[in-house]
């Protein structure tokens, strides 16, 4: 990335600065000798952060029976990589979902990226556990370059801005550099690395617009994350859009291509991404498609996945 780019992205104040008692927890929960204690101390300096992670651990999501007021047992359900994830989701729906960015449908936005998240998590659960939470989290934030550039860039970008919208034209990385110099993935990386994520993060979120034989290269779990990141965004779109019924299964079969998994893992997949999808925007407070549209795009995927070949 260039440093003239780099600068004009950082005068425009586009980045969203991360209070300070967020940047102190980052910081703690990298620490592998951290405590419980440790974050209870940093989060209790912020009486409305507590709040939040008290709201999230009571959510249905999570399965609890019985009401949860403590904040070191809500870190203890929720543990600290999806504490993290769902801290700084919060943080920035809030902090940048409420700017007016021209050209670009933040609701959307936000519905696409959130919807990789549940899935190439869910795949990444299924596929390589271990990296789950941080498939998660990198999938959830891959995209903020998105309205960063926005704001950042207005009339450089305004064309590309327009594109990502339901059935707008598709946006590669070269699009991008041509219109600005520099493709939203980059943009996204660096924001991460200037908050401190962690470095497998930072990688898998400004490689994952490569094409997959690129990442492949790469090798790490870095790669591992950009590849569900990849073909989990292919099946973001269709359940976010009314899909072309006689193209779907091609898509299908390309977005787990993508992602190194096969179709019968999708299958597993898309009948609990509704439900969490649904749940996860409660918490986040972003708005969905209204649940019957999404129940019946994704029973529509399902169906046509499950149907004998024709001989």
């Amino acid at each position: 990335m260039k440093p003239e780019i780099i600068e004009a992205i950082k005068r425009s104040a586009a980045v969203p600065s991360m209070p300070a008692v967020v940047v102190r927890f980052l910081e703690v929960i990298q620490d592998p000798d951290f405590t419980y204690d440790d974050v209870v101390r940093v989060l209790s300096a912020d009486p409305g952060t507590v709040s939040e992670i008290l709201r999230l651990a009571n959510s249905p999501l999570f399965g609890t029976r019985h009401d949860i007021t403590s904040l070191k047992t809500a870190l203890t359900l929720l543990g600290p990589k999806r504490t993290r994830s769902l801290v700084l989701g919060r943080y920035l729906v809030e902090s940048m979902g409420g700017r007016d960015v021209d050209g670009l449908d933040m609701s959307y936005a936000w519905r696409r990226s959130l919807v990789c998240a549940v899935v190439a998590s869910q795949l990444a659960g299924k596929r390589r556990s271990q990296v789950r939470e941080e498939t998660f989290i990198s999938s959830l934030l891959a995209d903020i370059g998105i309205p960063i550039l926005a704001q950042a860039m207005t009339e450089k970008y305004w064309p590309i801005s327009e594109r990502y919208a339901p059935y707008g034209i598709p946006v590669t990385p070269e699009d991008e550099v041509r219109a600005v110099g520099v493709h939203h993935a980059e943009v996204s990386a660096m924001v991460l690395d200037f908050w401190k994520l962690p470095e497998v993060v930072v990688a898998a979120v400004r490689m994952h617009p490569s094409p997959p034989e690129t990442v492949a290269g790469s090798g790490g779990e870095a790669a591992r994350i950009a590849h569900f990141i990849h073909g989990a965004d292919m099946i973001s779109r269709l359940l976010c859009e009314v899909p072309d019924e006689a193209s779907i299964e091609e898509q299908c079969r390309k977005a787990m291509e993508a992602a190194d998994c096969d179709l019968t893992m999708l299958l597993e997949v898309l009948p609990k991404v509704e439900s969490e999808v649904n749940e996860l925007a409660k918490l986040l407070r972003i708005d969905v498609v209204a649940g019957s549209v999404y129940e019946l795009l994704a029973r529509n995927v399902r169906e046509l996945l499950a149907a004998p070949a024709v001989a």
